[in-house]
């Protein structure tokens, strides 16, 4: 494993790496991705054994253009084309009908491919100079935290991956939203980077459906998954009292509001901002994992916006701990 900073002649190094088959780390607007060709199979299946995936998990092609998405993907919905022209690049996915250059791997089997195009000048850099849509899922061990910063892959992965090129700290730090197209129909399938109510001013209400988590078609289905390896649970008066004695890791949102003395506290934002409160739920889990402590309790946030998304995220790491 090869740790190095994301300068144009190290990006050029890393889609050598690429074009050989190997791994490669890299950062997007959302989190650190773990990148393979996505048109090679083989290099495709070294994700699923770094990460330690499950095989009908599918992967996110990360394309930097739109005449590649043409290649691996059809779609009729003109409706496609507004998300595209409106919130390409960015922390938007969309799953859509798999041409036959797409490996079977890459889909998990399904007949349609998830696409999207980051907001970040080293992934499109690299992406470009790879030649290829570089297949890549967070950059972390299944079921564990995204990591936000580089420092996260190698905890994580170590040599697990041939070059994790560092850019710094993900400006949005949660996933991408995903959509499904099918036919006139658009599906909601994970909340993201991007919120629900700026995707709706564009193309109108939004469908929602049961997740297949037995056969998903796209990753952020399964009910398990962001977890830390410290018990994680919502904060209320009932576990503040469930836990008392232990030494806990407290996560407000714009203030303190419990009384009481925590093992160590932090604040998504003291703005109210749930940009900054995204940003900053994953990086403040990572450091809650290093500390003494027996539980994280996390105070929920306003269902709105990036809200959707937090809590999303904070829902699936406490089902590890039910």
């Amino acid at each position: 494993m090869q740790l190095l900073e994301a300068t144009d002649k190290n990006i050029a190094y890393a889609a050598e790496i690429i074009k050989n088959g190997g791994l490669v780390s890299f950062p997007t607007e959302t989190v650190y991705g773990l990148g393979a060709d996505g048109l090679n199979p083989i290099a495709s299946a070294r994700i699923f054994e770094a990460k330690n995936r499950p095989a009908f998990n599918p992967l996110i092609l990360h394309i930097a253009d739109k005449e590649t998405l043409g290649k691996i993907a059809d779609w009729e919905n003109s409706n496609v084309e507004k998300l595209i022209a409106k919130f390409w690049p960015g922390p938007l996915t969309l799953v859509l009908p798999k041409k036959k250059i797409v490996p079977e791997i890459v889909t998990a089997g399904n007949p349609t491919v998830a696409v999207r195009m980051p907001n970040h000048d080293v992934a499109l850099k690299l992406i470009k100079l790879a030649g290829t849509p570089i297949a890549a899922p967070s950059a972390n061990r299944f079921g564990q935290l995204s990591p936000t910063e580089a420092p996260h892959v190698v905890k994580q992965l170590k040599n697990r991956v041939d070059v994790i090129l560092n850019g710094g700290k993900c400006e949005v730090g949660v996933e991408s939203t995903i959509l499904e197209i099918t036919g006139d129909d658009i599906f909601l399938l994970r909340h993201g980077g991007l919120p629900l109510e700026e995707i709706e001013a564009v193309v109108g209400k939004v469908k929602t459906k049961p997740h297949n988590t037995a056969k998903p078609n796209s990753p952020g289905q399964l009910l398990f998954h962001y977890s830390p390896t410290i018990p994680l649970k919502f904060l209320s008066a009932a576990t503040l009292t469930e836990y008392s004695g232990k030494r806990i890791g407290a996560i407000f949102f714009k203030k303190k509001s419990f009384d009481g003395t925590f093992a160590l506290e932090k604040i998504l934002s003291t703005g109210g901002d749930l940009r900054e409160a995204a940003a900053n739920l994953f990086a403040f889990l990572h450091e809650f994992e290093k500390e003494n402590i027996d539980v994280i309790l996390i105070e929920p946030v306003e269902e709105t916006g990036l809200g959707r998304a937090i809590m999303d995220r904070l829902r699936k790491a406490s089902n590890k701990y039910l």
